[in-house]
């Protein structure tokens, strides 16, 4: 028997970002230099979370980056729900906002259902109506979730055969591992979807040629859990003692996953890249371009 270990790429996703990015640059330059208006995203701030400024002023960054407009609505943190969904429907009224992002979390007392609701489905370029989640069910969707998307975005540009695939998703949020599983369904990945109540992980992630992890639990997935050769998602973000750690042991990975996604570097670029892609989407149906 081989001891011959598998050759392990780490995916570099910041590099496959800013390469979509420039992507994404010279479509919207062609709006510019046709004298059109740039596809233009609305990003709504309700109190003083510091963790979320960051990720609103990344946003705006990588707006910028590629020649899109980007506009703030800032609220206090005492708003009420009727007055955050009052925002969201000026913006909604905008004809110059194309793709609208409410930052979550919100306050306490401000249900993030019920804002997501309020938000235009053809301008929801976080997917989280109910119309576009739905659409995505049905398999017509226009605008699908941002890390999803940039996690099948890397299994695509990675190589990675998905049709017939044993594709196992461990978590079942609505913003991961729900679309997530619905878009491997689409490309004839057959799935499984695991959570905290899944007997025996360890044995079903064994079979994974395809393995997502998305469920937040700090380095759940041992080198043992992976099947040799396996493409592996590390979609999980933990704070340990002031360190962030993924959903899967990234060192015991090696030598035996054929790809894997860092916890820094890996997705999370690539879900901002994939709110660019669907506010530029989001312009082109909105405008008819």
């Amino acid at each position: 028997m081989s001891n011959t270990k598998q050759e392990t790429i780490v995916v570099d996703g910041l590099a496959l970002a800013q390469d979509i990015r420039k992507e994404l640059a010279e479509e919207v330059s062609k709006y510019a230099a046709a004298g059109k208006r740039v596809p233009c995203l609305a990003v709504v701030l309700v109190g003083d979370d510091p963790a979320s400024a960051s990720y609103i002023k990344g946003k705006q960054r990588a707006c910028a980056q590629v020649g899109m407009e980007a506009i703030e609505r800032h609220l206090p943190a005492s708003s009420s729900q009727e007055e955050v969904i009052q925002v969201v429907e000026e913006l909604n009224r905008d004809d110059a906002v194309d793709g609208i992002l409410v930052q979550l979390p919100l306050p306490k007392g401000i249900s993030p259902n019920a804002v997501a609701a309020a938000i235009d489905p053809a301008k929801d370029v976080d997917a989280l109506h109910p119309n576009t989640a739905g659409k995505l069910l049905l398999g017509n969707p226009t605008i699908a979730a941002c890390t999803p998307l940039g996690s099948m975005e890397i299994l695509d540009r990675q190589g990675i055969e998905l049709e017939g695939a044993n594709a196992v998703v461990i978590g079942r949020s609505n913003i991961v591992g729900k679309p997530i599983s619905l878009m491997l369904q689409s490309r004839n990945a057959t799935v499984t979807m695991c959570h905290s109540k899944t007997r025996n992980l360890k044995e079903v992630c064994q079979q994974a040629d395809v393995l997502v992890a998305a469920v937040g639990v700090p380095r759940l997935v041992k080198g043992d859990w992976i099947k040799p050769g396996a493409a592996v998602i590390d979609v999980g973000v933990s704070n340990i003692d002031g360190k962030l750690v993924g959903d899967v042991d990234t060192e015991g990975a090696k030598g035996i996953a054929r790809i894997i996604t860092p916890h820094r570097r890996g997705v999370g670029p690539m879900t901002i890249t994939m709110l660019l892609r669907n506010t530029l989407t989001a312009y082109r149906e909105r405008t008819g371009e």
